[in-house]
């Protein structure tokens, strides 16, 4: 009772202030990017792009081109080789350690300034979604986040680790006593071993809160109903919110709330390594609410620019809605010009909300088409809709260039649960909803460049084996929705029904 007494006055105090800064989006930006110049002026990056004559956000342009990794990377070695004052004042207070596709292991700088921002964004979705609904109730309950080990190592003095251990050293003390797993089960490397434990800890507790990517929360959840028999609602009565961030949630839907048995809240967060960029603030309003008071300054290109030599880049006061933007991040960790990777999507300006639409580098163009991902995603949410009985895991989609007969097409790999009663027209459904998204890939099927996509019916623990495979299961992990080599797709051929 006390949390959720307490926690009134307080939510509405973060609304009213999440009111402020969202009526005012270009003052507000352009103070943070003020703000960072300023603090790294004397930075070894600041030095090496003249901060000290930076005055506007032409000047930034000017001086501090867009990087990747990669191209990051020198900067972040000095930090590793035990320099101070590179990106950032001092040194950083941890590194999140991710896997990067094409740069091996990554080490994202957190600061002393921006672990904070990490835990009270979380903190103030679930304010956001307590203020407008009046659902307080759940504080007073069982939590659990599905997260990876909170065991930190260290790299040239400074502690490292997966973004979501570094953030449970940050839980607040008073939603530490609620919270599930306990240390010493979230700490068990082997997935399968701690889905087991976590199962064997919170299955009689008073569950209210339930967070995690939705791959691993179904996981979870079927673990669960083979073992009880019984749908997640019955088995925790006063589950009333999932928060999840990480993929787009749709292709799970159908599958997750009929495990659970009946609807309930959600919320949608946007957390990356790099910084809290963005979370579900309101129950009736699609899209998540950008967070430009957080300590970052945000950058955006037209996802048709990005690969040109000199791509036009926007502030949030420029962006048009509807338009596909590789974002761009600017951050008190010491980022700078620094390419997420993900693509973005406005769909409102008052306040700016967006969907994430995909990443910049997934994507499959063997023929000229440039499929995304928001569009296979679109195409198979349609194909659910009009095949009802079906349940999907997961699935991907890659290239067949070079087949043993007939024309070149896209092979959707597809984990089913359920599988279609009538494959076929599935197929057919997806390919036609495809078509109408994307007029390049109608263009080539229309010329009989390609031919209709070709589904590949994929064990529902395809996904599972396959991660495991690679000592990825469990945690952040997951599978790109898009590739434009097959790699993944000739790996998972070995799973297929």
């Amino acid at each position: 009772m006390i949390r959720s007494v307490l926690a009134k006055p307080f939510a509405a105090y973060i609304v009213a202030r999440q009111r402020q800064w969202a009526a005012h989006p270009v003052e507000t930006q352009m103070a943070v990017l003020k703000s960072l110049v300023k603090k790294a002026k004397r930075t070894q990056f600041g030095t090496d792009h003249d901060f000290e004559w930076i005055r506007t956000y032409e000047d930034f342009k000017k001086r501090v081109p867009i990087r990747d990794y990669e191209e990051l990377k020198p900067y972040i070695e000095r930090i590793l080789e035990g320099w101070n004052d590179v990106l950032w004042p001092g040194k950083p207070a941890y590194f999140a350690k991710t896997s990067g596709t094409t740069s091996g292991t990554k080490y994202i700088p957190l600061s002393r300034e921006s672990v904070p921002y990490h835990i009270n964004s979380a903190r103030d979705a679930l304010m956001c979604y307590a203020h407008e609904t009046g659902n307080f109730d759940f504080l007073d309950r069982k939590l659990i986040f599905l997260s990876g080990s909170p065991e930190l190592d260290t790299k040239a003095g400074i502690l490292t680790g997966r973004l979501s251990g570094i953030v449970n050293h940050h839980v607040p003390a008073w939603l530490r006593s609620n919270q599930m797993p306990s240390y010493q089960t979230n700490c068990i490397k082997d997935w399968e071993e701690k889905l087991e434990r976590i199962i064997e800890e919170t299955l009689h507790a008073d569950m209210s809160l339930i967070s995690g990517i939705p791959p691993w929360v179904q996981m979870y959840f079927d673990r669960i109903q083979v073992r009880t028999g019984k749908t997640i609602s019955k088995v925790f009565p006063n589950f009333s919110v999932f928060v999840y961030g990480g993929v787009n949630f749709e292709p799970y839907r159908a599958k997750l709330f009929a495990s659970i048995g009946k609807p309930i809240a959600s919320v949608e967060t946007y957390p990356a390594s790099e910084g809290f960029i963005a979370y579900q603030d309101s129950q009736t309003e699609p899209g998540l609410l950008l967070l430009l008071n957080h300590g970052i300054f945000y950058e955006f290109i037209p996802a048709e620019d990005y690969f040109k030599p000199n791509p036009r880049r926007l502030h949030i006061g420029e962006v048009e809605l509807g338009v596909n933007y590789a974002l761009i991040m600017n951050t008190n960790a010491g980022l700078w010009g620094y390419s997420i990777g993900d693509t973005v999507k406005f769909i409102s300006k008052n306040p700016y909300r967006l969907v994430v639409s995909g990443r910049i580098k997934h994507f499959i163009s063997a023929f000229g088409e440039h499929v995304i991902g928001e569009e296979v995603e679109k195409a198979m949410q349609y194909a659910l809709q009009r095949h009802p009985e079906t349940a999907v895991t997961e699935f991907t989609v890659a290239p067949q260039v070079n087949p043993t007969e007939g024309l070149p097409y896209h092979e959707w790999l597809i984990a089913f649960a359920h599988v279609p009663q009538n494959p076929e027209q599935f197929a057919q459904d997806l390919d036609d909803r495809l078509r109408q998204l994307n007029v390049y890939y109608d263009d080539l099927i229309t010329g009989s460049i390609l031919r209709r996509l070709v589904i590949t019916p994929l064990e529902e623990s395809a996904f599972i084996g396959y991660m495991k495979s690679l000592g990825k299961l469990g945690g952040q992990n997951k599978v790109p929705r898009l590739s434009n080599t097959r790699d993944i797709a000739d790996a998972l051929q070995r799973f297929r029904v």
